[in-house]
């Protein structure tokens, strides 16, 4: 099974910028779709984004369209979620997901499916 790990967190104030990375050990990052998912204080986790194996196909949250994008290189094994325009609900742990289900290299697969995570990374955002 895949291990993964997110860097990358911080403080930033409103309509900052950051970027997160999510590693993987164990197996190939190029092997999984990748979703992100937060967890705002207090509440539920909530996908964020994901990206299909082969990078082609992508998926946001409506609240983060057109502020995050989620990319990757298999080359390096790494997947990234660079945030924009940063707001203070954005304040969230935020993990990355794998699904070790079989898909094809363009599918992105239900955000209820992911099922190995990392440990998250903690993004808090001033108002």
């Amino acid at each position: 099974q895949v291990q993964l790990v997110e860097s990358g967190g911080g403080y930033v104030q409103t309509g900052g910028s950051l970027g997160l990375a999510c590693f993987a050990s164990g197996r190939a990052l190029s092997e999984y779709p990748i979703g992100w998912f937060r967890r705002p204080p207090g509440k539920k986790r909530e996908f964020v984004s994901a990206i299909s194996k082969s990078g082609m196909t992508t998926v946001y949250a409506d609240s983060v369209k057109g502020r995050f994008t989620v990319s990757r290189d298999n080359t390096k094994n790494i997947v990234f979620l660079q945030m924009s325009n940063l707001k203070p609900e954005d304040t969230a742990v935020y993990y990355c997901a794998a699904d070790d289900d079989l898909y094809c290299d363009d599918d992105v697969p239900d955000k209820d499916n992911f099922n190995s995570w990392g440990q998250g990374t903690q993004v808090t955002v001033s108002s």
